[in-house]
C-alpha cells in the first residue's frame, strides 16, 4: 500500500504567438484557467494567448491537443529536469 505524498504534476506552457490565429480554444477549455488572451497582436493581427497562472498548469496537455494551429505545447517538470541533467 502506498502511504507517501503524491506530487502534483506541473507543466510549462510554451506558446508560439506567430502561429496562433486567436481562436481562444486553449483559454476557454483549460481546466485550471492557466491562460488568457493577450492585449497585444501577433504578425497576423490576432490576439494570441499568454500564461497568466503558470503555477496552476497540471501538465494535462489539453491546450496542446485542442489547438488547431499547433501553436502551443506543454513540457512537464520531468522533461525539464532530464534535459538539464543531460546538458
Amino acid at each position: 500500500m502506498f502511504f507517501g505524498k503524491l506530487k502534483k504534476a506541473h507543466g510549462k506552457v510554451i506558446i508560439n504567438p506567430n502561429w496562433c490565429k486567436g481562436c481562444g480554444y486553449c483559454v476557454k477549455y483549460c481546466p485550471t484557467d492557466v491562460l488568457e488572451m493577450s492585449k497585444g497582436y501577433n504578425a497576423k493581427g490576432y490576439h494570441p494567448p499568454q500564461v497568466k497562472a503558470a503555477a496552476d498548469c497540471r501538465d494535462c496537455k489539453f491546450c496542446e491537443l485542442i489547438c488547431p494551429e499547433f501553436a502551443i505545447y506543454v513540457t512537464s517538470d520531468k522533461e525539464e529536469e532530464q534535459a538539464s541533467a543531460s546538458a
